[in-house]
């Protein structure tokens, strides 16, 4: 695999190759070397990649910037994680452009059981402050992991209260991990690599331009359980954020605000669209999430049932989830060979044969 990141890291560089096409040609091919040794008319036939995109594969000569970024991860000791790694978030996997490459440099599980996603305004008031605190402080007692973007503001104060509340907390960046922007973040950032993580899918020596912010929030809706939106106005960043959760099927989440107040006016207009539920604590999240394991009944003993009449994918369904009192669709998708779209199929035609009960937070039982 140390051999094959390199491939990886290649075929980001090659022009009109994103994350979505890299991850139709992964499909086609055992490794990301072999895209590079196929031959042209076999990439030709590839969906989405067509004539253009196969010459600039077969084209491509600058492997020396890939073994740069190599050199420098490993004197920086920055893990690089891409799709098939176990330590890849698994929950980016269920969002069609998830990235490719990965750069992380911390100690913390990015795929630890509860992760919220936690985002705002980048000039807060002090309500906005008041209500990060106090949503943060309540999730502390539950172990979740705390996603934001190490931006002014809501995403700081996120960041901070959780390391106060000795939470693990994630800081994903529009940039290259050799720079911290803002600069003023830098004693937060290393503070957060010891007790979470900074992560990010460019390269070294990106700089923090406009339009890589955008691309930065897609990890940080998809990374995700949930999305909690604090404080916002109806323009920026957290809207194009919680659009993204909403598109990946995440929960999301927002706190109102007063009528009249422009910084709350976006939070206000998710909760008016059913595009976020209203909330006003922690403990709204965990309720919604059903996270509170402490209120489900004991396990109990099942007797294995033959479902005679069930489908190849309603039978791994339910085998799954006669292992657990509750299981989230993200581990269902993960745990069957089967497409999220079969998989959403068969759970509504379990759900109607009554055989298993969807519960808050995307989660499903067996009755």
């Amino acid at each position: 695999m140390a051999n094959d990141l390199l491939y990886y890291i290649a075929l980001t560089g090659v022009p009109q190759i994103g994350d979505v096409q890299m991850r139709e040609l992964l499909q086609h091919f055992d490794s990301a070397k072999d895209i590079f040794l196929a031959k042209k008319n076999h990439l030709e036939k590839i969906p989405g990649i067509g004539s253009i995109r196969a010459h600039n594969i077969k084209a491509f000569k600058d492997f020396s910037r890939a073994e740069e970024e190599l050199t420098f991860t490993e004197k920086y000791k920055i893990h690089v994680l891409v799709p098939g790694n176990i330590n890849y978030p698994r929950r980016l996997l269920n969002c069609y452009d998830a990235p490719s490459v990965l750069y992380y440099k911390g100690g913390a599980d990015l795929n630890m059981d509860k992760v919220v996603s936690v985002i705002g305004s980048r000039t807060h008031t002090d309500y906005g402050r008041e209500m990060t605190n106090r949503i943060i402080e309540e999730l502390s007692e539950y172990r979740v992991l705390v996603v934001s973007g190490l931006a002014y503001g809501i995403d700081a104060i996120a960041h901070k209260t959780a390391l106060k509340n000795e939470l693990p907390t994630i800081g994903v960046l529009a940039h290259g991990l050799d720079r911290i922007y803002p600069s003023a973040h830098s004693s937060l950032a290393k503070e957060m690599i010891r007790e979470g993580g900074i992560l990010s899918d460019f390269m070294s020596g990106t700089k923090p331009d406009k339009q890589n912010f955008p691309k930065r929030n897609r990890i940080v809706a998809g990374i995700a359980d949930a999305t909690i939106v604090i404080e916002t106005s109806l323009q920026g960043g957290s809207m194009i954020t919680a659009e993204l959760a909403g598109n990946y099927n995440k929960d999301v989440f927002a706190v109102p605000g007063r009528a009249n107040d422009l910084k709350s006016a976006g939070c206000n207009y998710l909760i008016r669209s059913n595009k976020a539920a209203l909330i006003t604590s922690g403990k709204d999240i965990i309720e919604c999430m059903n996270w509170d394991t402490r209120v489900l009944p004991k396990k109990k003993i099942r007797q294995t049932v033959l479902f005679s009449e069930l489908t190849p994918e309603q039978s791994a369904i339910t085998e799954i989830l006669s292992k657990k009192d509750a299981v989230h669709i993200d581990e269902i998708n993960l745990s069957c060979d089967f497409s999220s779209s079969i998989i959403a199929a068969a759970i509504l035609d379990l759900e109607l044969q009554g055989l298993i009960t969807s519960l808050p937070g995307k989660l499903y039982k067996l009755n």
